[in-house]
């Protein structure tokens, strides 16, 4: 009896010093650690690197316009502006069916500011709705103030920066881009 209770507390001892499996029980708990960071760090770079190419179109086609070589004629349409910003940005998923542009002349006696809350599509309405309703060209010598708001699905919704970010109205991701400029008289 006393040889089995020594042997037993023999294989016990051997047992608990035994390193077998450590690394694989390391890997099952920091394996999903490393995956989100990285899911995030990926996530937030691909959303950092759309709302750089956003604000840089959104400043490109106010350049064009204050600066008149944008057309001759009359100020851009909404559509004819979206399709400016789209093709400047180019990263941005089915561009034109996700900006939505607003363009306003500020009130220079009230200095009335745009809503804090960007209008943005709504893409689970089945018609985007073709001019919105805080479109206004303005006329020459206004100051204006155009925020262009694009909508998008992230990459990795569930990692740990797509729980966290912001969502719009409409459940998807918004990101906006606002500029200012001055319509020079013609």
């Amino acid at each position: 009896m006393k040889r089995i209770i020594s042997q037993i507390r023999t294989g016990l001892r051997d047992l608990r010093r035994k390193e077998d499996g450590n690394a694989t029980i390391e890997f099952a708990i920091l394996f999903p650690a490393f995956i989100m960071i990285f899911l995030s760090a990926f996530e937030s770079g691909l959303l950092m690197t759309r709302q750089v190419l956003l604000d840089r179109a959104v400043d490109l086609t106010v350049r064009d316009i204050r600066l008149r070589t944008w057309q001759p004629g009359p100020p851009p349409t909404h559509n004819q502006l979206r399709q400016q910003i789209c093709d400047r940005t180019g990263i941005i998923p089915d561009c034109m069916n996700s900006l939505l542009i607003e363009m306003r002349p500020v009130d220079r006696t009230t200095w009335t500011p745009l809503d804090t809350n960007a209008t943005c599509i709504d893409k689970s309405q089945p018609v985007a709705p073709q001019m919105p309703p805080n479109y206004n060209a303005g006329s020459d010598d206004d100051l204006m103030l155009l925020r262009a708001c694009a909508v998008f699905d992230p990459i990795f919704p569930m990692s740990d920066l797509g729980l966290k970010l912001a969502r719009a109205n409409t459940g998807d991701y918004a990101l906006v881009a606002t500029s200012i400029f001055v319509n020079e008289p013609s």
